[in-house]
């Protein structure tokens, strides 16, 4: 059996954008829920995040970003990053805890000779976090945190895939110049936040899908466009952007993936870790808007992990 590490924090539920926002606290707690109907909450090794240092977060962003995210928020308002992300009083802490978990996954994991996954069950989201820009419900990119922290740990090469219904753009605008990192993408397209292909960063796999799309385009881009990236880059480390929203019942976007398609990938993910990264996977949560669909993909992406 694979180890699985659970990292999360209650202060990560106390971060919210309105009452009507689909970045919900209800999305961790319909995850838990739903982990614990499945029975499969008792076999993780729980662990509490701890805030990312400042250290951490520099090596992804600049220092103006982190400063506007920490400045406080009066209790009881909100203040506006772009439409569509909002800031409250706890966002803050909520996502120093988010990066923070990040970091802790990637000790996690190196610690352990023999692998396995750690998930950062927080929020808010990374993704969409440039290095100088939060939007798109993103503060800070946890996924590029923990990226960071491999790569400061000892490690020469990881690799980062991305299965939100969005591409992310945050983490192609921090790692466009480093070779280091490989990020692989299936992503609806046209699609926020537009993010057009650049076909000359060699180290970036972009795999669009048009409207409609189901399991069969994405199980197809994965095997036909990150496996043989991945092979020929060698990663040390898979890192994942768990994004859930492609789902057929999510009101955000318009593919149509099932459980059964995260079942798939999770198990894809385990399998080629363990043949080419000692078993070593991070992911952290992304997107997923339909609260029953998201909990219930997430169970189907970590069950691979404890069979």
């Amino acid at each position: 059996m694979n180890a699985v590490t659970w990292i999360t924090h209650p202060d990560c539920l106390l971060h919210e954008m309105g009452e009507m926002h689909p970045e919900s606290p209800q999305r961790l707690q319909a995850i838990e829920d739903r982990l614990l109907a499945a029975g499969l909450s008792p076999l993780f090794m729980r662990e509490l995040a701890n805030p990312a240092s400042r250290a951490a977060l520099a090596r992804v962003h600049d220092p103006a970003l982190i400063d506007s995210i920490l400045i406080p928020v009066e209790a009881g308002s909100y203040r506006h990053i772009d439409p569509d992300t909002l800031m409250n009083s706890h966002t803050a802490r909520a996502a120093l805890l988010a990066a923070g978990a990040a970091v802790r996954a990637v000790d996690i994991v190196l610690g352990q000779q023999s692998g396995g996954l750690a998930f950062c069950a927080v929020r808010p989201p990374g993704h969409h976090a440039e290095r100088a820009q939060a939007m798109g419900f993103c503060f800070f990119n946890n996924v590029a945190v923990a990226a960071a922290q491999a790569l400061a740990s000892g490690l020469s090469r990881v690799a980062i895939l991305d299965f939100d219904v969005h591409y992310g753009n945050g983490t192609a605008d921090i790692f466009r110049d480093d070779p280091r990192v490989l990020f692989c993408s299936t992503y609806e397209h046209p699609l926020y936040p537009g993010w057009q292909s650049d076909h000359s960063i060699t180290h970036f796999v972009d795999a669009e899908m048009p409207a409609g799309a189901g399991g069969d385009a994405f199980r197809k881009a994965v095997i036909a466009r990150w496996q043989p990236a991945l092979e020929a880059h060698a990663p040390e480390m898979l890192l994942i952007s768990a994004g859930f929203d492609a789902h057929a019942a999510d009101p955000m976007a318009n593919l149509r993936l099932q459980n059964e398609d995260f079942g798939w990938i999770g198990k894809w993910i385990r399998d080629f870790a363990a043949r080419h990264c000692r078993g070593r996977v991070v992911a952290t949560l992304e997107g997923g808007y339909d609260v029953h669909a998201l909990a219930r993909s997430v169970e189907a992406f970590v069950r691979p992990f404890v069979e």
